[in-house]
């Protein structure tokens, strides 16, 4: 990621830590965060050592540590983490980017991120990082929007919505890329993970209207399985194979 890119993430979630953390925590906010969280808790080990890349608010690794195993929160925003703080005080996080992990080989046990890898600069470099600080046997998960007909425009948008000034959470332009099935296998794989597995979630997205919102939440659970292509989020999964 170049330093300009960099200071400029890190300027804008400094500046609306608070806004996001309830925009998260709110009701819609909330069942959307869950959903997609679910499916990263559902293929990761319970119990382990956890790395959060992107951690925000520490929302995730709040979730991880309720359900048994500790954590590591790690965010390229110094005023998310301390909000994160603020929600777990017991859980350890840090100022950094997946790009360059500041832990040794074979560390955690788990690795995740929701929500940030569209916006990796450098994504082979994440998950080469993400790779060596596993644990043989450990295993990633990540869940980002994916490359579809609808979110195509998406950056676009938000080039638009930045030169007119428009005030949003997260309408800035970072030059965010969205990746397909096919991409993300081949990304995953390159860097060494076996057992890749993807699937498409998420039909209800927070930022859908109060009523469509609702509606596409009733019937999330058939796009899911029945009509994946009109799922908003892709998830990833690998593991780092036993020596």
């Amino acid at each position: 990621m170049s330093a300009v890119k960099q200071k400029k993430i890190q300027e804008h979630y400094d500046t609306i830590a608070d806004i996001y953390d309830l925009h998260y925590d709110q009701r819609r906010g909330r069942c959307y965060h869950t959903h997609i969280s679910t499916h990263i808790m559902d293929v990761l080990p319970k119990g382990g050592k956890l790395l959060d890349i992107g951690c925000g608010t520490g929302l995730f690794v709040k979730r991880y540590i309720d359900e048994g195993g500790s954590a590591i929160g790690l965010d390229i925003s110094r005023k998310m983490i301390e909000r994160a703080q603020r929600r777990c005080t017991t859980c350890d996080y840090m100022v950094g980017t997946g790009e360059k992990i500041p832990f040794c080989d074979n560390s955690f046990d788990a690795v995740s991120s929701l929500l940030v890898f569209s916006y990796i600069k450098d994504p082979e470099s994440m998950l080469r990082e993400a790779y060596r600080v596993l644990k043989p046997g450990g295993a990633i998960a990540v869940c980002t929007l994916g490359k579809k007909l609808i979110t195509r425009g998406i950056p676009v948008i938000y080039q638009i919505s930045e030169k007119i000034n428009v005030k949003h959470l997260v309408m800035k332009d970072f030059g965010e890329r969205y990746y397909d099935k096919e991409e993300m296998s081949d990304l995953f794989t390159r860097a060494g993970f076996s057992d890749v597995r993807i699937k498409w979630c998420s039909f209800a997205h927070i930022n859908m209207i109060g009523p469509l919102f609702l509606l596409a939440q009733k019937i999330e659970p058939f796009v899911e399985k029945s009509v994946p292509q009109l799922a908003y989020n892709i998830c990833v999964s690998g593991k780092k194979p036993r020596k």
